[in-house]
């Protein structure tokens, strides 16, 4: 039985969400594997809409067992809030179809300040690459503190002597950090009691959920294996330093969620049918031009966590191609087409040009990725919609060109088209859950 990993081949906020809720019709399981809550989602099902930030996108289809996995940081907070606006929408939510890795860490207040604090401190400073951009809310120090063995976790809540030993051992660093910042110091039993107050609320939904998962793979259930942010944020692939704190692509969905690497049969890549970014670091098809500003109009284009406004550009087919080959895309799930729609002329980047050399690949140096121009080419436009097509047959033509020249380019073939944020606007090419 094939299982199917989604990821984003850009920056983020590609469409994943509506592409996640559409296959997980087709799912038995699905899990969130790695991010935290600075990655959303956004769902439109029958005219409803929901925003999702941690909360894998099964949750709201009635039969599906969603898993936060161990790769995920996790704000208990966050979680509870996001849990409630939920049920409030008429969503059923409990431990009958939300399990949690006992093991996932958690991201608490004095991660979302530090954060916040050092991105104030880098914005200030003269020296340094300047604001990274991060949303503020503590990913980064969570996973840090993950790495360097001090990370307080799902599982320590059932433990409420072994968590007074955590928290304190957590301050030792934290405080120390506070005082350097110039922010104020954390009360350990504070903190403490804050936990232990939560505690009672999320154990119910922990578990090991690697051993479920084994056996529900054994049983032969579909998993939909659901990604954050997109391959160009990725920590060791992305354009560093201007990344996500942990791994985006395909391979991390087995370390993330505790199964084998052979468990992932099919990795459908997500990308728009232009480029976005939100925050700081490189964009080399960026637009900063009235077509810039009507992509993003038209587009709708704000962070769902956010609200910021995402940058635009042309389609970077240098970037997806690159996301294929370092993720192990199968196929590519096409979004946002209908945004296209009416412009006289549509402009793809092929390559790039670093001083009098060409590249086909985006290098990894901070001040080549920022010197890189892109070299672009240029085809026809449709002025007809294509907002709400089912089947190839109702595209424009030049559309269907546009779409065949970018599998080209990318040397990837689509397998899904999605042309509004309907779920039922979506041609479907290839099930990416075909045996």
């Amino acid at each position: 039985m094939t299982n199917v990993a989604v990821v984003g081949a850009q920056w983020g906020d590609e469409g994943k969400g509506k592409i996640v809720d559409w296959l997980s019709v087709r799912a038995d399981v699905v899990v969130r594997f790695q991010g935290g809550h600075n990655a959303g989602h956004t769902l439109v099902i029958d005219g409803r809409t929901f925003k999702l930030s941690l909360l894998p996108s099964g949750v709201v289809r009635p039969g599906k067992l969603s898993i936060i996995g161990n790769g995920v940081v996790v704000d208990p907070w966050a979680l509870l809030a996001e849990i409630e606006a939920l049920r409030a929408q008429g969503v059923q939510v409990g431990a009958d179809n939300l399990r949690i890795a006992e093991n996932a860490p958690l991201i608490l207040p004095l991660h979302g300040e530090l954060d916040r604090a050092r991105e104030q401190a880098r914005a200030e400073s003269s020296v340094g690459t300047g604001r990274i951009g991060t949303t503020g809310r503590g990913i980064g120090p969570a996973y840090e503190d993950k790495v360097a063995r001090r990370a307080i976790r799902m599982c320590d809540l059932a433990d409420p002597r072994s968590l007074e030993a955590k928290v304190h051992e957590l301050l030792l660093h934290h405080n120390a950090l506070r005082r350097g910042l110039g922010i104020a110091e954390i009360d350990p039993e504070q903190l403490l009691r804050d936990l232990l107050e939560l505690a009672p609320r999320l154990l119910p939904f922990v578990e090991p959920v690697w051993i479920r998962l084994a056996e529900l793979r054994r049983a032969g259930r579909r998993i939909l294996f659901e990604g954050a942010q997109g391959a160009m944020l990725d920590v060791d692939h992305g354009t560093y330093p201007f990344v996500t704190s942990s791994n985006t692509l395909a391979a991390q969905a087995a370390l993330g969620s505790g199964l084998g690497p052979d468990s992932v049969g099919y990795v459908l890549g997500i990308c728009k049918a232009y480029t976005t970014r939100v925050g700081a670091g490189p964009f080399p098809t960026e637009l900063h031009d009235e077509v810039g500003r009507w992509l993003g109009e038209r587009g709708r284009e704000f962070g769902t966590v956010t609200g910021r406004p995402r940058r635009c550009g042309w389609f970077d087919a240098v970037l997806v191609r690159q996301a294929v080959k370092l993720g192990g895309i199968t196929g590519l799930a096409l979004t946002k087409l209908d945004v296209l729609d009416g412009l006289p002329e549509i402009r793809v980047c092929t390559a790039y040009r670093l001083g009098g050399q060409l590249l086909h690949h985006l290098p990894a140096s901070m001040a080549a990725q920022a010197n890189v121009e892109p070299v672009y080419e240029t085809l026809p436009g449709w002025q007809e919609s294509t907002r709400g097509a089912r089947s190839f047959a109702d595209l424009p033509a030049n559309a269907v060109k546009y779409v065949k020249r970018l599998e080209e380019l990318v040397e990837c073939p689509v397998a899904l088209l999605s042309t509004s944020p309907d779920r039922e606007d979506t041609i479907l090419v290839r099930d990416p859950f075909a045996d």
